[in-house]
């Protein structure tokens, strides 16, 4: 067979038939089409502080069937409604970036950049979608829109040291409705306008226009049950009044300023220059107590008409995010938000503002560890209520020389026939001693205001929140020093080392305060209780209620208890060793017997019932020993 040789000839003119075969299907390929004002036929949109791209399909000018679906969909609002730009833009100064969505010119994200949630996270209030704003409106040819579901143009700017966006939905370039933001270098507040131009034929106006906010707000903090059912409120503000709504209620509100949707230490909040009428206020709970798998607390809404103001949307409007600081809402003069702060109502919340935030600012300034600030603050409160210590104490020391004195009227008047003439004989005996069993009751009266004001001071103070003392790594939440491995009724699955420190001391404190109680007390009357055996009760009662009521409560309050009850044992000390004199007090009442007692018209009344009471008992007795 002859062996078939190499043909160069060949070879070359099938590389140049492939040559033209392979130019001939590139010419016959159809031209893609251009637009003129682009370089693609797919456009970019940029968020304006970012450097992420995305890139969208938008062939809406191209596209006569999507102009006629989105005309016969949106009306006027056509372009600007679905064929719009995807993308966000992003308003940022020192404490808080906002992420603005061009679909319903909406805020989607809410950071706080000075706070972390209780297991060190970034801590967002809006989310994940967990937010939403909406405006819903009739058109005059028969539509009904939604913001959140049209696109909006962004356009960002700067006014001085304001950074400015303006979201704008357009029917043309000289008809629109636009968001407005106004963010500000150091500041929790953004400005926020819903204004509109050249809408009033489009808009029906007879139609109700209404503004939808809602939020389910995060769980933030490491108890759910002080953060959920303690701490979060929907406040309001309306007729001049801040008040708040109870979870699982709903209220038609009328003259309607402000609300604010209340995390415990963080709120959400929309104020209005022009008052909401009509407007529906809804807080429900999506949380219960024992539910580890909870993400939020609460969901709150706000549902309200708006008003057009000669056919235009005209509304100035400020949004905050931010801290639920007592101080900071105190500098919005004229707004109220400070009472969001839930200071405790009356003399409580009284307390608070005028005496306790004053002397707690005051230490902040020169004092950098907030567990030192809580001890120095335990001082300054038991400093000024030493001189109530101090009369509860010489009260009991006046009753304790008089006691005697009063163990002999009981044996001079036995029985349940001579009762009256036996209290009648024991307040003329006090009375000429110069003491009154009220004053032992008054100096406990008097602190009461002070323990309920600092029930609410310590727990609602964010500047406790992730301040650590000593094992304590979160002044404002429990302490923690063992983790147990079930739940206790009442108590919970750890245990708080703080609350230990204040039932043991307060434990120390009810003994010693027995021996001062008991003197107090006049000696046992027939047919009357004995006041002592309730004491030894409530000298173990009182320690255990503190132990199991503060394991789940804030240890920074828990810390105050303790301190101050070793501060009161160190007081009654001093008292009884270096200032009470018994001596003295017995012949300074040994001198006031001697001393004529002026009677009040009070009292002469109050003898006089005693002796018509006395006589009645008397004739009552000799009627049925006739019998």
């Amino acid at each position: 067979m002859e062996q078939k040789k190499f043909d160069l000839n060949s070879f070359i003119g099938m590389l140049l038939l492939g040559g033209i075969l392979l130019w001939w299907m590139n010419i016959q390929k159809p031209e893609e089409a251009t637009n003129p004002n682009t370089e693609t036929n797919t456009e970019k949109t940029v968020s304006l502080t970012s450097k992420d791209q995305k890139i969208v399909d938008n062939n809406f000018e191209n596209d006569s069937l999507k102009q006629a679906a989105f005309k016969n969909k949106l009306g006027a609002f056509a372009y600007s409604g679905l064929a719009g730009k995807e993308g966000v833009t992003i308003l940022e100064n020192n404490f808080l970036k906002l992420t603005i969505n061009n679909k319903g010119g909406q805020i989607v994200e809410a950071l706080l950049k000075e706070y972390k949630t209780h297991d060190s996270l970034p801590l967002y209030l809006i989310k994940n979608n967990n937010a939403s704003f909406n405006v819903n409106f009739g058109t005059t040819d028969n539509r009904i829109l939604n913001t959140s579901d049209l696109y909006f143009t962004p356009k960002l700017s700067k006014n001085g040291d304001i950074n400015v966006l303006s979201m704008k939905l357009k029917v043309s370039e000289t008809k629109f409705l636009e968001y407005r933001y106004e963010m500000k270098p150091n500041d929790y507040r953004v400005g926020f306008s819903i204004k509109s131009q050249g809408l009033g034929d489009i808009i029906n106006s007879s139609q109700q226009i209404n503004l939808n906010w809602k939020l389910s707000s995060f769980s933030q903090e490491k108890s759910l049950k002080t953060e959920n059912t303690m701490y979060s409120w929907y406040y309001y503000k309306a007729d001049g009044e801040v008040d708040y709504l109870r979870p699982g209620n709903s209220e038609v509100i009328n003259d309607l300023n402000w609300v604010s949707f209340k995390q415990h230490f963080f709120s959400s909040i929309l104020t209005s220059n022009k008052k909401f009428n009509n407007a529906t206020l809804t807080s429900t709970d999506l949380a219960k107590d024992d539910d580890k798998e909870h993400v939020y607390t609460k969901l709150y809404e706000l549902n309200t008409p708006l008003a057009l103001t000669n056919g235009e949307f005209n509304y100035d409007m400020q949004w905050f995010y931010g801290p639920t600081d007592y101080n900071l809402l105190k500098s919005f003069k004229g707004t109220d938000l400070d009472e969001t702060a839930d200071l405790g109502w009356g003399i409580f919340g009284t307390l608070n503002r005028y005496v306790f935030y004053p002397v707690f600012n005051v230490l902040k300034g020169f004092v950098g560890n907030y567990g030192l600030i809580i001890i120095l603050m335990t001082i300054v409160v038991r400093i000024l209520l030493s001189p109530v210590l101090y009369k509860s104490y010489l009260s009991s020391a006046k009753m304790k020389v008089i006691r005697p004195e009063m163990e002999e009227i009981n044996k001079k008047y036995p029985g349940n026939e001579n009762a009256m003439k036996r209290q009648q004989e024991i307040m003329a005996v006090q009375r000429k001693a110069g003491v009154s069993m009220m004053s032992g009751c008054i100096p406990a009266l008097l602190q009461m205001p002070v323990f309920f004001a600092l029930f609410k001071f310590f727990p609602t103070n964010i500047d406790f929140r992730q301040k650590s003392f000593l094992w304590a790594n979160d002044l404002s939440s429990y302490d923690i020093i063992f983790k147990l491995p079930f739940k206790i009724p009442f108590y919970g699955d750890h245990v708080s080392l703080f609350p230990i420190l204040a039932s043991i001391a307060i434990f120390f404190y009810m003994k010693m305060n027995q021996s001062q109680q008991a003197n107090m007390q006049a000696p046992p009357q027939e047919g009357m209780p004995d006041m002592s055996k309730m004491m030894k009760y409530m000298i173990y009662f009182s320690p255990i209620m503190m132990l199991f009521f503060f394991n789940n409560y804030a240890s920074g309050l828990s810390l105050y208890y303790f301190i101050s009850n070793l501060l009161t044992i160190a007081i009654m000390l001093v008292i009884k060793n270096f200032v009470i004199d018994e001596a003295k007090i017995h012949a300074q009442i040994e001198e006031n017997k001697k001393k004529p007692v002026k009677k009040s018209k009070f009292r002469e009344r109050l003898d006089a019932a005693m002796k018509q009471a006395q006589e009645q008992q008397a004739a009552q007795q000799k009627a049925r020993s006739k019998k």
